[in-house]
């Protein structure tokens, strides 16, 4: 499975989509940073699946209709950061949707994730992260799960590592940054987290018309989970106001 990841820039870099899905030959891709309502209900052979309704910082989900078929999709929201409440009080962090593939019968979960900027503490992203794995756990029925976007994490990953293995995935970055304030300091705020997966490669692709380069991940599901969601460790309670709007169909 080839899944691509793209931060469009408050949706300046839309134009790009098409020519990246092509190029890459890509399965499954998933945008940050997008004006949903103005996406293409297709980017080459890829169908629009599923998309948020956040402004210019929505996400979506785009996947190959002939190879896959579409089993639920379900938008989050994770804890808000004070950016969050105060300038994006509606923002949606992370929307997931659950494929089958036509040939195999394996289904798949593949989530775009948008943590909130670096405003915030890493301590607010770890959280972030955490409660998205909480909700991908119980979302994804024990298939294999890979959650990838713009995590706005550059430093300090260390910690972020053993949260993500506690909670029983992975953490894995690209071959080359993925952001640049200069042309000679560069970091990774792009990657992914993945759950029964086998990533092969995770490529950082040519900057385009966004401030982000996207990156091209190549996976393979190993099967599902053989222990009930509910049996996983590392689960996190969150309070009353966080939960409200959880787990709602997108465009609810």
């Amino acid at each position: 499975m080839r899944i691509a990841s793209y931060n469009l820039k408050r949706h300046r870099a839309v134009d790009d989509l098409t020519r990246l899905a092509a190029a890459n030959d890509v399965d499954v891709f998933c945008i940050q940073e997008a004006e949903t309502s103005k996406l293409p209900d297709s980017v080459g052979r890829l169908a629009l699946t599923a998309r948020t309704a956040t402004g210019d910082m929505g996400l979506a989900v785009y996947a190959d209709p002939e190879r896959f078929h579409v089993l639920d999709s379900r938008v989050f929201t994770v804890r808000k950061a004070l950016h969050d409440r105060f300038l994006l009080p509606g923002i949606e962090r992370l929307l997931a949707v659950r494929l089958e593939d036509r040939d195999s019968g394996i289904v798949s979960t593949i989530a775009s994730f948008h943590a909130s900027p670096l405003s915030a503490v890493n301590a607010t992203r770890r959280r972030q992260i955490d409660e998205a794995h909480r909700h991908l756990r119980e979302f994804s029925l024990g298939s294999p799960t890979l959650m990838v976007g713009d995590f706005n994490y550059p430093l300090f990953r260390k910690g972020l590592v053993k949260r993500v293995e506690r909670d029983g995935f992975s953490l894995t970055i690209s071959d080359g940054p993925t952001y640049y304030y200069t042309p000679r300091i560069a970091y990774h705020f792009d990657f992914l987290t993945s759950s029964r997966m086998h990533v092969r490669s995770v490529k950082t692709l040519p900057i385009g018309l966004s401030d982000h380069r996207p990156i091209l991940v190549e996976a393979t599901p190993v099967g599902p989970d053989p222990h009930p969601p509910s049996d996983l460790p590392g689960a996190v309670a969150v309070d009353d106001a966080a939960q409200e709007a959880d787990g709602v169909k997108p465009n609810e």
